[in-house]
């Protein structure tokens, strides 16, 4: 797979077998699957959204022919436990940031809230409010800040600091908490959605006390 802005598309790679002199052409290939997360040569996520908003529908389609009742509670336990984990898996690394995945991942919910009788006219907004369900997008975003937290705070057993470079205060500032991250400038689309790069807005608009938690039970509270 060829990553990154310029590609020789015409570079042939062979690989020879230790034990003879025998040599394999390498097979090109333009998305690769790995840990279960499907990434295109380009590095976006689009790929990996629409296999995981097809299995969603799939899902919420065996529901609907199975379940002769339904209810906001059940809607809610049945879409959290059996469709939202593969909307979600895995999203610190892929997460999508081109309008059109984002829709057709948010579509999935939609479909969901619409199953309850008496919601499918009202608005998506009141329709999340009756089974009291978040936007995926708000979701996602607080997976990135639990992620943050887990970080910078030793959860992990990593030096962060490449990854999550903290700000360092020039002078007598007032502004923000203790665990400021720096932000870092960026040339391209792609780069300014990895993870250490997006989270840093989201990251630095929390108050003190809500980074500064104990435990990460307290921070998700």
């Amino acid at each position: 797979m060829h990553i990154g802005g310029i590609r020789n598309e015409h570079a042939r790679y062979t690989m020879i077998k230790s034990d003879s002199r025998t040599s394999t052409v390498l097979e090109e290939t333009t998305e690769e699957m790995d840990l279960g997360i499907w990434m295109l040569q380009t590095l976006k996520a689009s790929s990996h959204v629409a296999r995981a908003v097809s299995k969603g529908n799939q899902i919420l389609g065996l529901i609907r022919r199975t379940f002769t009742y339904m209810d906001c509670e059940l809607m809610k336990q049945l879409f959290m436990s059996l469709v939202q984990p593969h909307l979600e898996y895995g999203n610190v690394i892929w997460h999508p940031y081109l309008k059109k995945d984002i829709e057709l991942l948010e579509n999935v919910q939609h479909r969901a809230t619409r199953m309850v009788p008496g919601l499918a006219k009202l608005s998506y907004t009141d329709r999340l409010m009756k089974p009291d369900l978040p936007t995926l997008v708000y979701h996602r975003n607080r997976g990135d800040a639990i992620e943050v937290y887990k970080y910078l705070h030793g959860t992990y057993d990593i030096d962060s600091t490449d990854i999550l470079p903290r700000h360092t205060a020039c002078g007598m500032t007032t502004r923000g908490h203790s665990l400021k991250l720096r932000k870092t400038e960026c040339k391209g689309s792609i780069r300014a959605n990895f993870f250490g790069v997006r989270v840093v807005n989201l990251w630095n608009s929390l108050p003190e006390e809500v980074v500064s938690s104990d435990t990460v039970n307290c921070f998700k509270g």
